[in-house]
């Protein structure tokens, strides 16, 4: 397993433990989309495993993906990695607990939505800022309205603004929200799922999510063709991108 993930089962090999190791940015890059992705295809259809907990290293969970990896020419492989995860995230049997800390923005906040519970301290900040750069979330498009009510979602998206953890739960993008994530995460494990039949709570989760599975992917494909087919067919998503690269402000052309 890669370095840039740390991987190891918790409760007795109950709760399959994730965390994002690269602080303090712990930035989604293609190296750690693999290692998510190779970690969850290998240990969650283990029936013992009740759950599992993905959190991050650091003050700060994750600052989003690469934006190198949005240009042109390496855009269409990174969207299909990330894409591939968050339907791997999404399509899971056992709930995935997320736990976040700090900033937790753009990929990161995507990663995270596709988790099915999620814990955040009161000061995190969560926002999904490619707007800004000329650009837009594509899996965020597709999950953000699924989490919470629609009129929330635009606001985020057209705007890019960050809310706070406390915020993020009062408009039903988390579940929960302490001082201390990572413990509420654990704490709702032992109290309310590690006593449960593995095979009831998959049935459980599968019952919940019948149809949501269907409609995450059908939409993702869809708005991944309007990403690289029509918006980086623009001149300003990459002048946005490149901008940001070299530390300048953009120069809009609206084109």
């Amino acid at each position: 397993m890669s370095d840039v993930l740390k991987v190891w089962t918790d409760r007795e090999g109950k709760l399959l433990r994730l965390r994002l190791n690269r602080p303090k940015a712990n930035i989604v890059d293609a190296e750690m989309i693999g290692a998510l992705d190779a970690a969850l295809a290998q240990h969650a259809s283990n029936p013992g495993l009740l759950a599992v907990l993905l959190d991050a290293e650091g003050s700060h969970f994750s600052f989003g993906a690469s934006v190198e990896e949005h240009l042109p020419e390496r855009c269409a492989d990174m969207l299909k990695s990330l894409h591939g995860l968050v339907l791997r995230m999404v399509r899971c049997e056992i709930p995935i607990l997320v736990a976040v800390q700090g900033q937790c923005l753009g990929g990161g906040l995507e990663v995270a939505m596709a988790g099915h519970m999620m814990f955040v301290s009161a000061d995190a900040k969560l926002g999904q800022p490619e707007i800004k750069l000329g650009v837009f979330a594509p899996a965020a498009s597709c999950l953000m309205p699924e989490r919470m009510a629609r009129v929330v979602a635009e606001d985020l998206l057209y705007s890019g603004r960050s809310i706070t953890g406390a915020e993020a739960v009062s408009c039903g993008l988390a579940n929960n929200v302490s001082d201390d994530p990572e413990a509420a995460a654990l704490a709702w494990f032992d109290t309310h799922v590690a006593a449960s039949s593995g095979a009831a709570l998959r049935y459980a989760v599968r019952a919940v999510r019948i149809g949501y599975a269907e409609r995450v992917a059908e939409r993702i494909a869809a708005v991944e063709k309007l990403y690289l087919d029509g918006l980086m067919s623009t001149r300003d998503a990459v002048e946005g991108l490149d901008a940001f690269i070299a530390k300048r402000p953009a120069k809009w052309e609206h084109c």
